[in-house]
């Protein structure tokens, strides 16, 4: 008897500490922001590449990256963040793409872009560019300020006009060490070389692509290329092709594709992969693999995929020699890799 009152005393003592001890505080854990952003320059064979190639564009992939980083570890946009990025390479005339791009067998540079924002399924696309020192930024505009996905040649350039941009010379993308090639497979064709028509293509690479993840969880992926060594005036690639060699979609993932673009189209590539971890519910790593390591190889199509997916998952395959790539998250350490299979990453950090 005398058990049983104290126990009961005990659980009424209890519940008086409770009532007025108030609620129970917790410290919740603090917010941690999670965001990715990756980039490549573009698959093919870096073993062939001259001395001295492979390290300055590694640092303007650096440079470029930075700026990435600095939009998203700012709570800024993915879709900011990828424009940004390939503005940079753009720029920077290193890359087949903007500044660096490759002369058709007329001799001029035409330039192709896409952009597309994996939350709304919203895209943009430009191709057959002469004039336009930022394909990247038009195809923006393009999704934002028109009805349209994609304009062509004179048309997308006329659009261009009427949103300030201004034209430039083709002069502003004069390249001595491609005019030089563009001259030498000039040549080769006028000789009848087995090359001539589809020129060194085993050199080729500098494609530039970027897919990010912001903190909102936005994925975004955009694509500028200059296209193949020796094209014919107004070829298109896969580049700003949606869902051939750019893609996003928030329910899968976001890929930016390099290589031989016909084989990326006829395959409809970064769609592909988006949708076999869509439908599939197969890792991002393993539908890319299947993708680039085995139909395309079966096909003997060249190239490579980045892709990134909500959960920040990244893979970066390629069935060529090399396609470098860095990827920075958000404990803003930049990994640079693959100009070479066995090449040990390069970490270096994105707030400097």
């Amino acid at each position: 008897m005398k058990l049983a009152r104290f126990s009961a005393l005990s659980l009424l003592f209890a519940f008086a500490l409770l009532l007025f001890a108030g609620p129970v505080r917790t410290t919740a854990a603090p917010h941690v922001p999670s965001f990715v952003l990756v980039a490549h320059c573009g698959a093919g064979d870096y073993s062939k590449a001259p001395p001295g190639f492979i390290e300055p564009r590694r640092e303007a992939m650096i440079v470029a990256i930075k700026q990435g980083y600095a939009i998203l570890a700012s709570g800024g946009a993915s879709l900011d963040a990828v424009e940004a990025t390939i503005r940079s390479m753009e720029d920077s005339g290193l890359f087949d793409a903007g500044r660096g791009t490759y002369y058709t067998r007329a001799g001029v540079p035409e330039m192709d872009a896409a952009i597309m924002d994996g939350r709304t399924l919203a895209a943009g696309s430009v191709a057959s560019l002469q004039h336009i020192a930022n394909p990247i930024h038009l195809a923006r505009l393009v999704m934002e300020k028109t009805p349209h996905v994609m304009l062509v040649g004179p048309g997308a350039e006329e659009f261009a006009k009427s949103q300030g941009i201004e034209l430039v010379s083709p002069f502003y993308f004069y390249n001595e060490r491609l005019w030089e090639l563009y001259k030498k497979a000039k040549s080769a064709g006028e000789k009848k070389q087995s090359s001539a028509l589809k020129g060194d293509r085993d050199d080729e690479h500098g494609t530039v692509g970027v897919v990010a993840l912001d903190q909102q969880g936005n994925l975004a992926a955009g694509t500028s290329t200059g296209g193949t060594v020796m094209k014919m005036p107004g070829r298109v690639g896969d580049s700003p092709i949606i869902g051939a060699g750019t893609y996003a979609n928030n329910e899968s993932c976001g890929v930016s594709a390099t290589g031989t673009g016909e084989f990326f189209m006829r395959n409809i590539v970064a769609a592909d992969i988006c949708e076999r971890v869509r439908y599939l519910h197969v890792s991002l790593e393993q539908a890319a693999d299947d993708v680039v390591m085995k139909e395309l190889v079966d096909q003997h199509g060249d190239g490579g995929v980045i892709a990134l997916d909500r959960q920040g998952n990244v893979t970066t395959p390629f069935n060529t020699t090399g396609m470098m790539t860095g990827t920075v998250r958000a404990d803003g350490k930049i990994v640079m890799k693959g100009w070479s299979k066995t090449a040990e990453p390069i970490i270096v950090p994105a707030s400097q």
